[in-house]
């Protein structure tokens, strides 16, 4: 029996490693077809029957009136931006308490911590002083 060539290993293992891929592409390809028959047969089965009502936008249940932009205070996103800001602070806590429990690691990621809410500290406290967070 003849002994393998370097070519012939890694030939082998090349045909291995893209054997994963091709389930994956398979299982992609599978998806697609899926949501694919599934609107179409949304636009088939769907009743179509367009009527000046159903043109309209719709918003709430009211009538659109007058032009289609409306001015939007900027209160309003930077609420959303301290909300975001909060939300990322929760999901660094979480992992941080894991690793804080683990010997070795307490001292470090007590001041990592520390350093990290007083970011977070510092910019709340800006906001405050710029009155961002009064509503009224």
């Amino acid at each position: 029996m003849p002994e393998p060539t370097v070519v012939g290993l890694a030939a082998e293992r090349a045909d291995d490693y893209f054997a994963g891929y091709s389930a994956v592409g398979l299982l992609a390809l599978i998806g697609v077809i899926f949501v694919a028959v599934a609107f179409g047969a949304g636009r088939l089965l769907r009743p179509v029957v367009p009527t000046p009502e159903k043109l309209l936008t719709y918003e709430c249940g009211v009538d659109p009136v007058g032009e289609g932009w409306a001015h939007t205070q900027v209160r309003y996103y930077v609420y959303a931006f301290l909300y975001v800001i909060f939300a990322v602070d929760s999901i660094f806590l979480f992992p941080w308490a894991t690793v804080f429990a683990a010997a070795g690691y307490g001292a470090t990621t007590l001041v990592e911590m520390f350093i990290f809410l007083g970011f977070l500290a510092v910019g709340l406290l800006y906001a405050w002083k710029k009155g961002v967070l009064t509503w009224t």
